[in-house]
């Protein structure tokens, strides 16, 4: 019982670090990790090298695919990939359909890149939209909204899934393939669904601020076909080595680490060489790509370390145990535990990093446990109760010109149904599987 008060003493220490002193996380994580393996009495020496042991395990495959997923994100960014493919199918739904297509364009926009990157992308394409369609914002603001923030939450290489994936044991591959399944019905029902219910009802104008906002390019968009081909890549080379795990070339381009290699070499020749790109543009494209995910891969580690304590105390078995004897879902406990530290701190990113760090050591070993549901149960709890305190929520908001109130119906409510949609497929597939 000990053991289970200073875990809890552990995550408590972590959100006060967090919350109350404002401290970055991965200092917050360390801290924590040290505070609980010294109190319960690990000695010192063990602390550190359980500590060093969970940092590299937590990133001794995520590194090489945060870093590749990137690169991939910033050639198309740079190129305007990712607005020349919303824009052809835009052309070819119609206007009539042109929230279906923008939904579209967002998914496959939303795989590789980030989405806050992937919004701003994507939010001249909404304004243009709603000033022709005539109808209000959020009709195609939270159809192109929904696929880009669920992807980040689910999907790796995305920061979150990808650290998620592997605290918990998941093949990338398997991470990817389920996470992007499970996106879909996600984002029909609160983007598409939800989106026009909401639209209905809040008549949202054009924002004052709605001018076309300049995308950096490098000469003209790319083919289309071209930037199609590199989104869905990865997917396709790692579902190659699921459908053929005993042909050894299947099982080499299916990795996730050569289907990530192959589509960021295949980004730099399209998107780069072949559109007049030195190498030097294409090299300095990618310093700046992986720039940004060195605070990441901090969290992540440290993430890895608090777990391991939790792990090498003991207390990761005993709460097992204890889970288990008092018939606790560790499905409903990864959900709740990754919600309550989102609505606590508000980055998806860290809740989820953080919840898959604890609720690890819990549920390892427990008979039956099906992993990547545990997984997607996580994930769905990290990416829902979005609030004031996530930066995603003012994006939404100042970029298309809500009041509070209006973001709390429309993007909180958008990422809640998310959430218990995710979730509840997550039971239905525990129970009948």
């Amino acid at each position: 019982m000990n053991l289970i008060l200073l875990a809890f003493g552990a995550v408590a220490l972590l959100l006060f670090l967090i919350i109350v002193m404002r401290m970055h996380a991965f200092l917050a994580m360390l801290i924590s990790a040290f505070a609980m393996g010294l109190a319960a009495h690990m000695s010192p020496a063990v602390v550190l090298k359980s500590i060093q042991a969970g940092f590299g395990d937590a990133l001794s495959s995520i590194t090489v695919v945060l870093g590749l997923g990137a690169m991939i994100g910033a050639y198309l960014e740079h190129s305007g990939g990712g607005r020349a493919l919303a824009d052809w199918l835009i052309a070819k739904f119609g206007q009539e359909k042109a929230v279906w297509a923008i939904m579209l364009a967002g998914f496959l926009v939303g795989l590789p890149i980030f989405f806050e990157v992937g919004f701003i992308i994507m939010v001249p394409l909404v304004y243009s939209l709603a000033r022709e369609g005539k109808k209000s914002l959020l009709v195609y603001g939270l159809a192109v909204a929904a696929p880009l923030t669920i992807l980040h939450s689910l999907v790796p290489p995305h920061p979150a899934p990808a650290a998620a994936a592997q605290l918990l044991g998941i093949d990338f591959g398997a991470a990817i393939l389920y996470g992007t399944l499970l996106s879909v019905p996600m984002t029909l029902i609160s983007g598409m669904w939800y989106g026009q219910w909401i639209g209905k009802r809040l008549n949202v104008p054009l924002p004052a601020a709605a001018l076309e906002l300049p995308v950096e390019q490098g000469g003209t968009p790319p083919a289309v076909f071209g930037v199609a081909l590199l989104l869905v890549l990865p997917v396709l080379l790692i579902g190659c080595g699921t459908i053929w795990p005993k042909v050894p070339a299947m099982v080499l381009i299916g990795h996730p680490f050569s289907a990530l290699l192959i589509t960021l070499l295949a980004s730099m020749l399209l998107l780069g060489t072949a559109r007049g790109l030195s190498m030097q543009k294409i090299t300095d494209l990618a310093n700046k790509a992986v720039g940004p995910t060195a605070s990441l891969l901090l969290i992540m580690g440290a993430g890895g370390g608090l777990k391991q304590i939790i792990v090498d105390s003991g207390a990761g078995a005993m709460a097992g145990k204890m889970m288990a004897e008092a018939h606790i879902s560790p499905l409903w406990a990864a959900f709740l535990m990754a919600a309550v530290l989102r609505v606590a701190q508000g980055s998806a990113t860290v809740s989820i990093i953080t919840a898959a760090g604890i609720i690890a050591p819990i549920v390892k070993g427990m008979p039956g446990l099906r992993p990547e549901l545990l997984f997607l149960a996580l994930c769905c709890g990290g990416t829902g109760p979005s609030l004031v305190n996530d930066a995603g929520f003012w994006i939404v908001n100042q970029y298309y010109g809500l009041t509070v109130s209006q973001t709390f119906k429309a993007w909180t409510g958008m990422k809640m149904i998310s959430a218990v949609v995710g979730f509840g497929i997550v039971l239905l597939l525990d129970a009948f599987l």
